[in-house]
């Protein structure tokens, strides 16, 4: 099996670019790319279960790993939700799939996305971690619109190993995301 494209980019270039940028001692302390989350909330899962099935059987398709459904943690009687009901789903993705997801998402699906102009810079968390939400899962191109019934949004979190938000932008920046030009 061949290793991602973005992983090898990783290793030859992004590497050396991070020590020269940043001065690091010792390249275990370079930054990299943990994990990505995918978290889809469903609130309409609570009248209709099947809603949260399509859903699921959408992020699988996306991800190519199977998600795990999020139950509720507490009762909600305004929103007639019961402590323990299924209303959402999320997947995390490490090594080779975490890298090919992340090549088809900056290259494939951000430029799909209606009037791009760039993800946000200002999703960072203050420890290196960035979330950005996407408003309509249909850019991906393994989904066939023509089958979509109900669109739905995600939150896409990358974790990384850097300990601030600067090291993290670079980390990203080098990978291809297309941050949003600063005035």
């Amino acid at each position: 099996m061949a290793e991602a494209r973005l992983y090898t980019l990783y290793k030859e270039e992004i590497l050396e670019k991070l020590i020269e940028e940043f001065e690091y001692e010792n390249r275990m302390a370079v930054p990299k790319l943990q994990k990505i989350v995918i978290n889809v909330g469903v609130g309409e899962a609570i009248q209709d279960k099947k809603i949260l099935d399509n859903v699921v059987e959408n992020v699988a398709l996306i991800t190519g790993q199977m998600p795990v459904t999020t139950k509720a943690k507490k009762s909600i009687s305004n929103f007639k939700l019961r402590d323990g009901m299924p209303i959402g789903c999320k997947v995390t993705l490490r090594q080779r799939i975490m890298f090919e997801f992340l090549d088809r998402f900056i290259n494939l699906a951000l430029p799909r996305t209606r009037d791009f102009q760039g993800v946000p810079d200002k999703s960072f968390d203050g420890r290196g971690n960035y979330t950005i939400g996407i408003k309509e899962h249909t850019i991906f191109p393994e989904i066939d619109t023509d089958k979509v019934s109900k669109v739905h949004g995600m939150d896409i979190t990358f974790v990384t190993s850097a300990e601030t938000d600067a090291e993290a932008y670079a980390l990203l920046k080098h990978f291809g995301m297309p941050f949003k030009q600063r005035n």
